[in-house]
């Protein structure tokens, strides 16, 4: 096994704000959008999004939500083990709001399939978006893109993509590990 870095700290505040820019460039105050990260690692891209975005244009009443996909999901019922979902943050209606899904790594598109039919149980969106730090492209099972991509990188089917957060791991980190097979 072989661990390449794809990004390090200083890289990933850089990607982060960069992100946020975007977002404030497409969705202006936010007074009609909310950022929507999924449980569990999504969630911490989301937060970070969140706060910063808050800094940029000084608008505390931004809506933000944790959406937990762990029943929607097309495979969990194929393993032996219990699902713990975790605990759903959506405080307010998406009906009729522009959402951005946030989440860390993009490979199949299924967990973001589960998210959007996760997200109707809250209502009717007028628009959803998706932003991801980073983006297997060439792995897709369906047709899923990001609007909005911190870093893309091209990995095989056995390469995994790791992203650390301090909040977690101690140390904020994005790197790939390939089978040298």
């Amino acid at each position: 096994m072989n661990a390449k870095v794809i990004l390090e700290k200083k890289q990933l505040e850089i990607t982060i704000d960069r992100l946020c820019y975007e977002l404030i460039e497409k969705h202006g105050d936010f007074s009609n959008t909310a950022i929507i990260g999924l449980q569990p690692r999504g969630t911490f891209l989301s937060k970070r999004l969140y706060t910063r975005i808050n800094e940029i244009v000084n608008n505390k009443n931004i809506l933000y939500g944790e959406l937990d996909i762990a029943f929607y999901r097309d495979d969990f019922r194929r393993g032996s083990e219990q699902i713990t979902p975790s605990e759903m943050k959506i405080d307010f209606t998406v009906e009729d709001k522009n959402i951005v899904i946030v989440d860390d790594v993009l490979y199949t598109g299924r967990t973001i399939r589960a998210a959007l039919d996760a997200l109707t149980d809250f209502g009717r969106p007028a628009k959803v978006e998706l932003l991801v730090l980073v983006d297997r492209r060439y792995s897709r099972h369906l047709p899923i893109q990001p609007d909005y991509v911190g870093i893309s990188v091209d990995t095989r089917a056995n390469d995994k993509v790791k992203v650390e957060w301090k909040e977690n791991t101690k140390q904020d980190l994005v790197h790939m590990i390939t089978d040298s097979k």
